[in-house]
């Protein structure tokens, strides 16, 4: 009887056993280098989304090329400050958008003007006494033009240290003129008749002639375009008489006088 009670009962498996449940692991609290570096790893993540919104979002106040900043420019001439527009893209190029607005010109970047004025035909024939520049290489080219202008910026920072964006507003204030004339025709008679011209105008002008400049310098010469723009925009910023910018200035101003 005594080892009928030492015996281990025997108990059916199906009854006794119950189903283990799932405990959940227990939150230990983690370290502070733990937690410093799940944080740094989540900033990891998010720090490419929060460049690219910078980009975008920043995408005017980006370099002239990549390394001209339009902020550095002064403009003294206050007639044509308001026209003259320094929105820095790396790559001065809009596409032709905004061109049915008013004052379209107004809207484009003045480096990308630059451009447009020696998208043309070099200096071609003479036609009834006038040179005709409607056939040419550059037509259309606006990225060869573009890596032209970029390298004249270049040869003008290595030559003079300064901010090429400087340089080529200084340019433009001296080699803009104040006064044109326009041809009046009364009772048989045409005479010239000394106008005032419009700071939109004087801006087109001396635009032209630093292209025109440039173009006719390096017109059957050993001497790159590039080169020819750079020597261009330093005589006309030091207002030197050599500048063919700066005589044209002149002389309309002097026609311009003659007929007041």
């Amino acid at each position: 009887m005594a080892d009928e009670a030492n015996e281990p009962v025997q108990e059916n498996a199906a009854t006794t056993v119950a189903p283990e449940r799932t405990k959940r692991p227990r939150r230990v609290p983690q370290k502070a280098e733990e937690t410093a570096e799940a944080q740094d790893a989540e900033e990891k993540q998010e720090a490419p989304l929060v460049r690219k919104r910078q980009t975008k979002a920043g995408f005017n106040a980006q370099l002239v090329f990549g390394r001209y900043d339009p902020k550095e420019v002064a403009i003294i001439d206050g007639s044509i400050s308001e026209f003259v527009n320094l929105d820095s893209y790396i790559y001065p190029n809009i596409y032709g958008r905004r061109s049915k607005q008013s004052y379209y010109e107004s809207h484009i970047s003045v480096v990308e003007r630059l451009i447009n004025k020696l998208m043309r035909g070099g200096t071609g024939k003479k036609v009834g006494g006038k040179v005709i520049r409607t056939e040419g290489r550059l037509q259309g080219k606006k990225i060869t033009v573009m890596r032209v202008v970029k390298n004249a910026f270049a040869t003008v920072n290595k030559q003079t240290g300064k901010n090429p964006l400087q340089v080529l507003i200084d340019a433009l204030q001296n080699s803009a003129p104040i006064e044109d004339t326009t041809r009046v025709r009364y009772g048989g008679i045409s005479y010239n008749v000394a106008v005032g011209i419009s700071a939109q105008r004087r801006i087109n002008v001396a635009l032209k002639n630093i292209a025109l400049a440039a173009l006719i310098n390096a017109f059957r010469n050993k001497k790159s375009l590039s080169d020819s723009l750079a020597n261009e925009l330093i005589l006309a910023a030091n207002n030197s008489p050599d500048s063919y910018a700066i005589k044209k200035r002149v002389e309309g101003e002097r026609i311009a006088k003659r007929a007041r």
